[in-house]
């Protein structure tokens, strides 16, 4: 099927709102909390309503202007249509809602539909929806034209002329779609039972006659189709051919060395994107408005009350803080800088026009006077840099949306030219580098072209790369060449695997394999598994439906958001026969590298405030990191390296092959109080001095700390000096400020704990840490009130320090160049 176009679509949607329509039915509503099935009892033309109101906010959520629709109903107790008018005839049919693009006002004018009392003919109706549409078009003969019929059958239908609007249909090229409550569909396996004969005349008048002589039509049950819009949806679109030239050479110095060839541009692949929320609130009254409600008080106190809505607009104001505050002592520096926000008599009101425009670089602004840098002079096309192997183009390079490059069609000659460059780099294997300039003076984009050589033309396939200075390279140690501290290489240890261990995991990635996972084709072989065109993206389908779902129900509670659909979940687990079959290989590698489970022990305080030593698993091993040269705390002082049993699978390592752990003497030193206000370096007690071991050791932190538990406050400034280590240090700081408050004896050092909290939100404020401080201020606030022991008197004394201390607004990190997703109100109510 070719793609359609996008959008320049009037689809007129004929509804039945006869006698019969007005007929109740128990609809099944999904699960509650506890699993107990539930029923709501609703009209049929409740029921026929969702698939309507789904499709018209389909068409309000991609937000086209040119994707239009209208209503019709038949059955109505008045009679309302152009055509009735005119040259009368057409009873009880109704232009309910004309042609236009559709809104919110659209779904609130469906909702207010109710059955009538009398019956109505759907072909007339369907000729006063095709004289609506073509009157609305005129002469647009490229806008797609449809009509969807939603009805029960069973009211009356005048079947004289029924192929003229048949033949009238097809002469516009109008899609006929028919919806029918109850209608027998075999392939849905559904029947109806007791079906009245009349009801059966009509559906297969409609099955068999009327839908057969429209050249583009469809009929369908309900509920099956009511199932199947719950499938993620994905429309191929046709993307406009846009006008370019590809050079080769320099054709201003060079011309005849270079050549030119007419090309058009479209897109193969876009990115899809969630719709972005609006935020609405009640709109105030006006002096106008206020005066007419108090003139019009003797109103019926049951009349409703209408209430406007109006979409909140951003809004940006500038101001400059007049103080000078460099001179300035620094403890009041750091005083206004932890306030909520500057008050509001230091601050001036300045005008856009008044500023001038600034680039960030690095923690400073470089002021542009004229808005922006001199841009580079380019001309508009697409200039041909080189070619590389195709074998050694790096795929993580093409980053972004595909495009087609064609010969010009209307040209033949530049049609010719570039299937030969097509050809020549698919028989050559390379790929070409391009350079894309959109317009005259715009920014270039570097990119690489690969040929296409489709059955019936050649192209190429040209996707963005970054820039030199965009790629940023990162080493990391080796997996497979381990040093001693000699810098000789090991080749055995217990770090680096063994071939036995090597064919184990072969075999077990082997046997994970989704290429051959997949049903049988024609032919009896396996296909792949994982479809990449039968995937969906889950968070974007499963909003989609959560926002319509909640614009067609009136009450969540009692008709809550059904489950995905079962094709949303396909690809969730992996296929249970391929996990059976590679449960060999898995119990092989759990055997070869003696996998064992180790429960994590919890650690529990005792009465006495005594602190546990870690135990030796929880220290991280990393394979590039040097000994220390420091002496570690007493409860890892003691730790030798031995030779191993005999039935352990490590072998013994001589001097030499020591690579994390050094042989060390236990160190003659007692531990330290447990919750010290400031632990210092213990002195020695022949000497009378500090010992100079223990001048270089934090008994309180943990080996794969930056912080202590000693003196945090002194170790976090010291680290930030260090270097671009911020966020573990950020890291390290939340983890001993949460341990040190929930320890025993957590009081002594209150005073100390507030002055960290201060610190780290100082330095995640200024270094862009914003989120790392809002993920942890909350957790500690629910671990210091609600866990157990928890330290509810701590966050007490966190209220009264206020808001200097609370989670960063969005007006806070806005100042520093960051965001946050809390607001300035949040902020004050998140102390309280």
């Amino acid at each position: 099927m070719p793609a359609e176009r996008a959008g320049y679509t009037v689809s007129m949607f004929v509804v039945d709102v006869s006698k019969s329509m007005g007929a109740t039915r128990t609809v099944t509503l999904p699960p509650g909390k506890n699993g107990e099935e539930r029923f709501a009892e609703m009209t049929h033309l409740q029921y026929a309503l969702q698939y309507v109101k789904f499709k018209i906010q389909d068409m309000i959520y991609n937000g086209r202007k040119t994707d239009q629709c209208g209503v019709v109903t038949f059955g109505t107790d008045e009679t309302d249509n152009q055509i009735n008018s005119r040259h009368g005839g057409y009873e009880n049919v109704t232009e309910y809602i004309s042609i236009a693009a559709p809104s919110a006002t659209t779904l609130r004018k469906l909702d207010e539909l109710e059955p009538s009392d009398v019956f109505g003919d759907p072909i007339d109706a369907m000729i006063v929806a095709v004289e609506a549409q073509s009157k609305h078009l005129g002469n647009k003969k490229t806008w797609t034209r449809k009509v969807i019929l939603v009805t029960d059958g069973e009211g009356p239908i005048e079947l004289e002329d029924w192929e003229a609007t048949a033949k009238k249909l097809n002469e516009l090229n109008i899609a006929l779609t028919v919806v029918g409550v109850d209608f027998d569909d075999e392939e849905f396996d559904y029947v109806q039972d007791n079906k009245p004969d009349f009801k059966r005349v009509n559906e297969e008048f409609f099955r068999d006659q009327f839908c057969q002589h429209v050249n583009d039509s469809v009929i369908g049950n309900l509920d099956r189709v009511l199932e199947q819009i719950s499938l993620p949806d994905v429309k191929t679109s046709r993307s406009t051919l846009m006008q370019n030239v590809l050079r080769i050479g320099d054709v201003d110095t060079r011309t005849e060395e270079a050549m030119e060839i007419l090309i058009k541009t479209c897109k193969c692949t876009a990115i899809n994107r969630p719709k972005s929320f609006k935020k609405f609130a009640i709109r105030p009254k006006t002096a106008r408005e206020e005066e007419a409600e108090q003139q019009s008080m003797d109103v019926d106190d049951d009349e409703k009350k209408v209430v406007t809505y109006a979409q909140l607009r951003a809004r940006t104001e500038y101001y400059v803080d007049k103080l000078d505050r460099k001179d300035e002592d620094k403890e009041e520096q750091v005083k206004i800088e932890e306030d909520a926000e500057p008050q509001s008599e230091d601050l001036e009101k300045v005008e856009k026009e008044e500023l001038i425009r600034g680039f960030k670089y690095g923690t400073s602004y470089v002021p542009c006077p004229e808005g922006q840098f001199p841009k580079l002079p380019t001309k508009k096309g697409i200039d041909l840099i080189g070619f590389i192997p195709e074998k050694k183009f790096r795929r993580e390079y093409s980053m972004g949306e595909v495009q087609y490059i064609w010969g010009n069609p209307d040209n033949p000659t530049a049609q010719c030219a570039l299937s030969s460059i097509v050809q020549a780099m698919y028989e050559k294997g390379v790929l070409a580098v391009g350079r894309w300039v959109t317009g005259d003076g715009r920014d270039p984009k570097m990119g690489v072209m690969s040929p296409a050589l489709f059955e019936k033309v050649h192209c190429l396939l040209w996707v963005p790369m970054p820039f030199a200075d965009d790629v940023r390279k990162y080493t990391f140690p080796s997996l497979h060449e381990l040093r001693n501290k000699k810098g000789e290489i090991i080749t055995e240890h217990a770090y680096l695997p063994t071939e036995k261990q090597l064919e184990a995991m072969d075999d077990f990635v082997d046997a994970m394999d989704l290429m051959e996972a997949g049903d049988k084709d024609e032919e009896g072989n396996r296909t792949e598994w994982l479809d990449i065109r039968e995937s969906y993206n889950p968070s974007f389908h499963r909003l989609k439906q959560a926002m319509f779902h909640c614009a067609v129900v009136s009450d969540l509670e009692t008709n809550p958001l059904p489950p995905p659909h079962p094709e949303l979940m396909r690809f969730f687990n992996p296929p249970k026969k391929l996990v059976k079959k590679a449960q060999s290989t898995i119990d092989n590698c759990i055997k070869t590298f003696n996998v064992k489970h180790v429960p994590k022990v919890v650690k529990t305080a005792r009465k006495d405030g005594h602190n546990h030593a870690n135990d030796d698993d929880d220290e991280m091993l990393l394979l590039d990191r040097k000994p220390s040269t420091s002496k570690p705390s007493q409860s890892h002082s003691q730790a030798k390296i031995t030779q191993k049993s005999a039935g352990d699978d490590s072998e013994t390592e001589d001097d030499d092959d020591e690579i994390l752990i050094d042989k060390v003497e236990s160190a003659k030193r007692t531990n330290p109080l447990p919750t010290p206000a400031r632990s210092l370096p213990s002195l020695s007690q022949s000497e009378g001095q500090y010992d100079d071991d223990s001048m270089d050791i934090d008994p309180q932190r943990d080996p794969d700390r930056l912080i202590g538990r000693t003196n945090p406050l002194a170790d976090f400034k010291l680290n930030l000096e260090r270097g671009d280590i911020v966020t573990k240090v950020v890291e390290d700081m939340s983890a001993v400020i949460q341990e040190v408050v929930l320890a025993p004896f957590a009081s002594r050092r209150s005073t100390e704990m507030i002055e960290c909290l201060t610190e780290l939100r100082k330095v995640c404020l200024e270094e862009d840490e914003i989120d790392a401080w809002n993920t942890f201020l909350p957790e500690f606030k629910k671990e210091c009130i609600k866990s157990s022991p928890g330290n509810k008197e701590f966050w007490s004394k966190v209220q009264k320090v206020g808001r200097r201390i609370s989670v960063i607004s969005d007006k806070e990190a806005e100042k520093n160049g960051g965001i946050s997703q809390f607001s300035e109100h949040s902020a004050i109510e998140f102390l309280e």
